[in-house]
């Protein structure tokens, strides 16, 4: 059980790593004294699943109200709230409202995509036919 819970927390924090290159690439920039390489990417997508992981339930929990009144529309904007804390922890990255915004949606589609190919759900045990 811990084992695969340990395989799905890395898994998942490729999957992030890799949503962060595509959207720093696309949407932000790189100080040119920064010098990770992959190393930044992967540092980012640890750092965004602990903020999404953190952060992100608490968020969700206070703005509730909001959420209900807009029909969901608002976890849009907590969705770019935790993108540009996440660059905000960063040394070396940047990105403004709108790249944190379409960045938001481009990791939750690539978030989507993996899910979807690749479904995984630990709390379901495997059928044996």
């Amino acid at each position: 059980m811990i084992k695969s819970q340990i395989l799905i927390f890395l898994f998942r924090w490729v999957v992030s790593a890799v949503g962060m290159w595509a959207t720093i690439n696309l949407f932000g920039t790189v100080d040119a004294g920064v010098t990770g390489g992959i190393w930044l990417y992967v540092v980012a997508g640890l750092v965004f699943s602990l903020v999404n992981s953190i952060v992100r339930p608490l968020t969700t929990l206070l703005s509730l109200p909001l959420i209900i009144v807009s029909m969901g529309l608002f976890t849009l904007l907590i969705n770019t709230g935790m993108m540009a804390l996440t660059v905000w922890i960063l040394p070396g990255v940047h990105i403004d409202f709108w790249g944190a915004f379409f960045g938001a949606i481009t990791i939750a589609i690539i978030n989507g995509l993996v899910n979807f190919l690749i479904p995984i759900n630990p709390t379901k045990p495997a059928q044996n036919n």
